[in-house]
């Protein structure tokens, strides 16, 4: 056999030795992916547990409390791009891109099931918001819900609300132990050492004792019959419909004379620009003035009269940091 034969069955028997082996290579073992447990709810950032005191629009008075048997029937309206990236009514930032809603009562944060009495669908929705403020209107949703539920084109849907009074309480205690609040410190009032002295007894008298002096008559007073109470308008005492409105003698406007204000946003929509409005109210007299520019009806939202410019600007300061960029001061 020749060399070259030689080498050539060396080399066909290295490979066939190479197939082999790896015909016997075993398989790697593979395991099912782990799938990491789900994180707890977190609170939203900013947002606080909120109620809220009674307020009035249009005449119309609303009276938030803690309703957890709330169920009511009415038109659900949806609000998106004038709102989109502001603060809620409890300080969260909307997202119309996220399943939320406003409501005029209900507490913030709190769950409730909606029902699109239209088309029979059922969404769980967040309220981290306050509104809408117009008649049979009960919940105002965020655009994804209302695309959800299926009413985002027609705009508004004859619906079902009841709220979920569990999980409310839950969303409650979350937002609670986020941000409880600050308690008040009050200093305790500081201790004196106190001394204790025996006291001599008191002398013992032999003299007889002196017969009491017998009370003269007193003279009777006649008290004049008070006139019944007049009616007040208290808050109280305000006639409430089942959603926690009541009808009460309006307010006067709020000022919109000469002076120095801050404007916060202008809406061809009212309910908006009442919405904003409540928003604003931690911030001082905010108010919404109805104007007509090129034969089109716009609601501005301002705050104020102000006491001078340094006050403004520092206002303006706060409701810019608010989300609303486009706030300004304007002069009269």
């Amino acid at each position: 056999m020749t060399a070259g034969k030689l080498w050539l069955r060396a080399a066909l028997l290295g490979a066939c030795g190479m197939l082999a082996a790896c015909g016997t290579t075993k398989q790697a073992i593979t395991h099912p992916p782990v799938i990491p447990p789900p994180q707890a709810a977190q609170t939203p950032e900013g947002g606080v547990y909120k109620v809220g005191n009674p307020y009035q629009i249009d005449g119309v008075w609303y009276y938030p409390a803690e309703n957890y048997a709330y169920r009511e029937e009415g038109i659900a309206s949806w609000y998106g791009d004038d709102f989109h990236g502001k603060r809620t009514a409890n300080g969260e930032k909307f997202d119309m891109n996220s399943i939320s809603a406003a409501h005029p009562t209900l507490p913030m944060p709190s769950m409730v099931k909606i029902t699109n009495l239209d088309n029979g669908r059922e969404l769980k929705v967040r309220v981290n918001d306050r509104g809408p403020f117009k008649s049979k209107r009960v919940i105002d949703l965020s655009r994804r819900a209302a695309q959800l539920l299926g009413y985002d084109m027609a705009g508004v849907a004859h619906v079902r609300v009841e709220i979920d009074a569990e999980e409310s309480l839950m969303l409650k205690n979350q937002a609670l132990r986020a941000n409880p609040g600050e308690m008040p410190k009050v200093a305790a009032a500081p201790r004196e050492v106190v001394t204790a002295t025996a006291l001599a007894p008191p002398p013992v008298s032999t003299a007889a004792p002196t017969p009491a002096a017998k009370s003269k008559p007193q003279p009777k007073i006649a008290v004049a019959a008070l006139p019944a109470p007049k009616p007040s308008n208290n808050l109280a005492g305000a006639p409430k419909t089942a959603s926690g409105q009541g009808t009460v003698p309006a307010r006067p406007p709020a000022a919109s004379g000469p002076g120095i204000y801050v404007q916060a946003g202008a809406f061809s929509d009212v309910s908006n620009a009442h919405r904003l409005e409540q928003e604003l109210k931690e911030f001082g007299n905010s108010f919404v003035l109805p104007v007509t520019v090129n034969n089109k009806q716009l609601y501005r939202v301002r705050l104020g009269p102000l006491a001078d410019e340094e006050v403004a600007q520092a206002l303006l300061g706060r409701v810019r940091e608010y989300g609303y960029d486009n706030a300004q001061i304007v002069r009269y």
